[in-house]
C-alpha cells in the first residue's frame, strides 16, 4: 500500500495546502509558532527560569536548579519539536499505524514484538531516583507546554487530525531505545551470512563477507553440525538488507603538543540518516554557574554530545556484536514448550492490539524465549520460512530490565575528569560508543563504555549467525569487565581518531565484534592530522570537510587496468582526477556509476535475487577479487553462461552499463555532467516524505559532493530506485576549543525547529552545506549580545 493512500483524504491535503496558499490558513497553521518573549506562569516549577534564544532560535536555559532546569528543557522541545516528539514515541512504542495506517503494521509489530517501551518502563523503575526524578521533571516541562499552549498545534498533527496525549518518563528511554536499534544491526548480518551459507560453500561465504584488513577469516560453521540436521531455509524468506557500512561517524582529539595555541582540540560529526528535523537539538544548559552545552535530543532532556566548563566528549559508534538470534526448537507447539540444555521450557505469550487508522484493530500473538523475543514471529515471510517446530528469538543487551544507560546520559555533566568520567560512565549499557575526552587541564582521552557479552569459546556460531537455543554453549556467560573496556588516556602520539573502524589490537583479551567498519575515514583522518604539525579550528574544519575518495584511489587503478575500449578522454580524465567528490566535477558520477554496475556484474549471476539485499559498495570484496587474492577473481565468472568469463570483461562491460545509463539521465555531453546533479542530499520527513506534493514541502533537498566512506560521508545505497541519493551523513558537526571554550563550533543540517513555518526549519543547512559553523558562548555577556528573543518561566502559586 503507497504511503499516501493510507488516509484516504487526499482532497484534505490539498484543502490545507489550499487554505495555505490562500493566507487564511497559513495564518491560522503559523499560530503553532511558539511564544519566545514574555513571561509563562507554569505549574511545577519550583523557581524562576530564563530562555534566551539567538538568532538561531538557540536556547541559552537558566535555572537555579536540576530539576528546573530539565523542566525547561521539556518546555522547550515542546515547543520547537512537538511532531518529532509524537512521531519518535509512537515509534518506540508500536503505534505508529494509529495515525499511519497498514503501511506501517510490520513496524509497529516488530516493535511490539521486541517489547521496545515495556523494557522502557522496566528500566523507569530500575533506574536510580535522581536520574528518574529529573526524567520526571523534563515530562513535566513537556506537559505544562501542553497544557498552556494556544493556537494551532504543528502542521503534522493538523493533518492527521491528532491531539498529543502526555508525556511520559518511560517515553525518553524508549526513544534512547530506538537510537541503539537503529545503530545494532548484527541480528541482520546473522540472517545474511545464513543465507547464502546455504547457497554457497563456506570458503566462498568467507570471501563474500571478508575479514577486517589483517584479520583471519571469518569462522563460519557447517550448517548440519550446527543444528543438528535441521535446515534453516532463511533465503527464502524477505529478509532486511544487511546494516550500511557508510553509517557511522566520526571524532579525533589532540593534544595541546599538537596544536597552535598549546591546548587540546577535539571534533566530533555523526554519521546518522538525514531527517528533517535533524535528531539532534542544541542548546545551552546553565544552573548553579555550571555550564553544558551541545547537542540533546528531542525528546530526551540530557546533552548527548557536547562540552561542559571542564570537558569536552564526542562519540562514533563502536558496533559491538551485542545482538544474538537463537534457533529454538519447539517440542509442543500447543503448549508453547521448546527444548533447553537442561529439559523443556514453555514460551511466555502475550497478545496484543495493533490499532491501525481506517481498518479493524490486528491482534498479535507475541512469544518470547529465554533468550528473548521471537522475532521471527514479526517478519511474516520469515516466519513461513522457518522448519516446521522452530522459531528465531532475539538476544539485545539494551532489552534488559536493568538498562541505565540514560543515568550515563545524564552522568556526564558531573564529570571533571578522565577517572571521573570513566566511573560515572557505568551506568551506559547500550550502543558502545567510542568516547573520545579532552579537558582544560590538557588531557585527553578515551573509553568505551558499553555492557559487551561474553561468548563461551565452544559457541561454534560466534555471533555470526543464528545460534542453537537448545545447546549450553551458546548461552552468553557474562559480559567484559568495565575496566578492561578499551580505554587510553593521554597517548604518546598525542592524538586519538575513531571511524568506526577495529579500536584494540590483536592481543585485546576480548572480543568485540567481527563488523568493524573498514578503516577508511579513519585512516584518511590519520594521515590529515599527521601531515600537519599544529594544528587549529581551521585545519579541524577542513578535515572534518574532507572529500577525498579514499576507495577510488583503491579501485580506480584497477578499473583502468581491466577496461578495454574506454573513450580517451574519458580514461584520461580518470587517471587525472585529483579524487576529489565534488558536486561540480563529472568524474566522482562516472566512478561510482561504474563502481555500482561492476558489483551488478560482479555477483548478480551467484546471488540471484538476493542480489539487491547486498548491492552496496562491498569495496574489500571487490578489491580482493580484482587482485586475484586467494584466486578470487573466480567471481568474474558469469555462471549463467557457458563461457568463463573475467575480470576485464566485467569491467569493460559494467562500463558500458554505467555509461549507458548516465547518458540518458545526463546527456551525451559527459564534460558537463556534475556529480550533484544526481548526488542529492535528501532529508526526509516523517511520514510526509511518502506523500505527493507534501513530500516536497516538508522534506529538504540539496546537491552535495562526498560519498561513500569520505571523512565528510555523503552515503548513498547502490541498490536503491535512486542509487546516488544521498541519505545519511554528518548529522550535526562540532569543534571544541579548549584555548577558548566558548569559541567552540557547531552546526546542524535542518535547523532547530520541527515546524515548517518557523525561520529555523532550515536556516542552519546552507550553513551545513557550506562547511560554515555556528558558536554557543557561555559568557553571559557573549550570551546577551547574542539574545534576539527572552521568555521567564515563573512558577505558578
Amino acid at each position: 500500500m503507497k504511503l499516501w493512500k493510507w488516509i484516504g483524504w487526499g482532497a484534505l491535503g490539498v484543502l490545507a495546502l489550499g487554505l495555505i496558499g490562500g493566507g487564511i490558513g497559513f495564518f491560522w497553521l503559523r499560530t503553532s509558532l511558539p511564544q519566545l518573549n514574555g513571561e509563562i506562569t507554569l505549574r511545577g516549577l519550583s523557581s524562576e527560569v530564563t530562555v534566551h534564544r539567538d538568532p538561531y532560535g538557540i536556547p541559552h536555559i537558566y535555572a537555579e536548579n536540576e530539576a528546573d532546569l530539565y523542566f525547561a528543557v521539556g518546555f522547550v522541545h515542546a515547543q520547537d519539536r512537538l511532531w518529532q516528539m509524537e512521531f519518535n514515541r509512537r515509534t518506540a512504542q508500536g503505534r505508529l499505524s494509529e495515525i499511519v495506517g497498514a503501511s506501517t503494521v510490520p513496524i509497529d509489530r516488530m516493535m511490539r514484538t521486541l517489547g521496545v517501551y515495556r523494557k522502557a518502563e522496566s528500566a523507569y523503575t530500575n533506574l536510580d531516583s535522581e536520574t528518574r526524578d529529573l526524567l520526571a521533571a523534563y515530562a513535566e516541562g513537556v506537559n505544562a507546554f501542553l497544557a498552556t499552549r494556544s493556537g494551532a498545534l504543528p502542521p503534522e498533527f493538523v493533518l492527521l487530525g491528532i491531539d498529543p496525549k502526555p508525556w511520559r518518563p518511560q517515553d525518553s528511554i524508549g526513544w534512547l531505545k530506538m537510537v541503539a536499534w537503529d545503530l545494532g544491526a548484527n541480528w541482520s548480518m546473522e540472517l545474511s551470512r545464513l543465507s547464502l551459507l546455504r547457497q554457497m560453500p563456506a570458503e566462498r561465504v568467507q570471501e563474500f563477507f571478508p575479514p577486517y584488513p589483517g584479520d583471519a577469516p571469518l569462522p563460519l560453521p557447517d550448517l548440519a553440525e550446527l543444528y543438528d540436521g535441521l535446515d534453516l531455509n532463511v533465503e527464502a524468506a524477505a529478509l532486511p538488507a544487511p546494516a550500511e557500512t557508510a553509517l557511522g561517524s566520526n571524532n579525533w582529539v589532540v593534544s595541546g603538543a599538537r596544536t597552535e595555541t598549546g591546548k587540546p582540540l577535539l571534533a566530533n560529526d555523526p554519521h546518522l540518516r538525514l531527517n528533517t528535523p535533524s535528531i539532534w537539538y542544541m542548546a545551552h544548559l546553565s544552573v548553579g554557574g555550571r555550564n553544558v552545552v551541545g547537542y540533546t535530543m528531542a525528546g530526551v532532556p540530557f546533552v548527548i554530545l557536547g562540552r561542559t566548563d571542564r570537558i569536552a566528549w564526542g562519540f562514533t559508534n563502536t558496533s559491538p556484536d551485542v545482538q544474538d538470534l537463537f534457533l529454538e526448537k519447539i517440542t509442543d507447539p500447543a503448549t508453547g514448550a521448546y527444548q533447553t540444555p537442561d529439559g523443556t521450557a514453555r514460551l511466555a505469550v502475550r497478545s496484543e492490539e495493533i490499532g491501525i487508522r481506517g481498518e479493524d484493530p490486528l491482534t498479535i500473538e507475541i512469544r518470547e524465549s529465554r533468550h528473548g523475543p521471537i522475532i521471527s514471529d514479526a517478519i511474516e515471510s520469515l516466519r513461513k520460512a522457518m522448519p516446521e517446530g522452530t522459531a528465531l528469538a532475539f538476544q539485545w543487551t539494551a532489552l534488559e530490565d536493568t538498562d541505565s544507560t540514560v543515568a550515563g546520559a545524564r552522568n556526564i555533566f558531573e564529570a571533571r575528569s578522565f577517572d571521573e568520567l570513566r566511573q560515572l560512565m557505568r551506568g551506559y549499557k547500550v550502543p558502545q560508543q567510542n568516547m573520545v575526552y579532552a579537558d582544560t587541564d590538557g588531557n585527553i582521552g578515551y573509553l568505551a563504555p558499553a555492557k559487551v557479552p561474553v561468548r563461551s569459546t565452544n559457541n561454534a556460531a560466534k555471533g555470526l549467525i543464528p545460534a542453537p537455543g537448545w545447546k549450553a554453549e551458546s548461552d552468553w556467560i557474562g559480559q567484559i569487565p568495565y575496566d578492561e573496556l578499551p580505554a587510553r588516556y593521554n597517548p604518546p602520539s598525542g592524538m586519538i581518531a575513531t571511524a568506526n573502524e577495529k579500536i584494540v589490537d590483536d592481543d585485546y583479551p576480548h572480543f568485540l565484534t567481527y563488523d568493524w567498519s573498514l578503516p577508511y575515514r579513519g585512516d584518511r583522518i590519520r594521515e590529515l592530522l599527521k601531515a600537519t604539525p599544529k594544528h587549529s579550528v581551521a585545519t579541524f574544519r577542513d578535515i572534518q570537510l574532507d572529500v577525498m575518495s579514499t576507495i577510488s584511489r583503491d579501485l580506480l587503478p584497477h578499473f583502468l587496468r581491466l577496461a578495454d575500449g574506454i573513450d580517451a578522454e574519458v580514461r584520461m580524465a580518470l587517471a587525472e582526477w585529483d579524487l576529489d567528490m565534488a558536486a561540480g566535477r563529472p568524474e566522482p558520477l562516472i566512478i561510482t556509476g561504474w563502481h555500482r554496475a561492476v558489483q551488478r556484474r560482479l555477483f548478480a549471476d551467484e546471488l540471484g535475487e538476493e542480489f539487491g539485499r547486498f548491492w552496496n559498495s562491498k569495496t574489500a570484496f571487490l578489491l580482493a577479487v580484482l587482485s586475484d587474492t586467494d584466486g578470487q577473481s573466480r567471481w568474474c565468472d558469469d555462471v549463467t553462461t557457458e563461457v568463463e568469463e573475467d575480470c576485464g570483461w566485467v569491467i569493460t562491460e559494467a562500463f558500458a552499463d554505467s555509461w549507458n545509463e548516465l547518458v540518458e539521465e545526463h546527456g551525451d555531453d559527459w564534460r558537463s555532467w556534475a556529480w550533484g546533479d544526481a548526488h542529492i542530499t535528501h532529508q526526509y520527513h516523517r511520514p510526509f516524505s511518502g506523500f505527493p506534493v507534501l513530500g516536497n514541502l516538508f522534506s529538504l533537498s540539496a546537491p552535495r559532493g562526498g560519498g561513500l566512506l569520505t571523512v565528510d560521508v555523503a552515503a548513498h545505497r547502490f541498490s536503491s530506485r535512486r542509487p546516488f541519493e544521498n541519505t545519511s551523513g554528518a548529522s550535526m558537526r562540532a569543534i571544541y576549543d579548549f584555548a577558548d571554550l566558548d569559541d567552540s563550533r557547531f552546526i546542524l543540517p535542518t535547523g532547530q525547529s520541527g515546524i515548517l513555518f518557523s525561520d529555523h526549519y532550515d536556516d542552519q543547512m546552507p550553513l551545513w552545506l557550506a562547511g560554515e559553523y555556528l558558536t554557543i558562548p557561555t559568557d553571559p555577556a557573549a550570551v546577551e549580545a547574542a539574545t534576539e528573543h527572552t521568555l521567564v518561566l515563573t512558577p505558578a502559586p
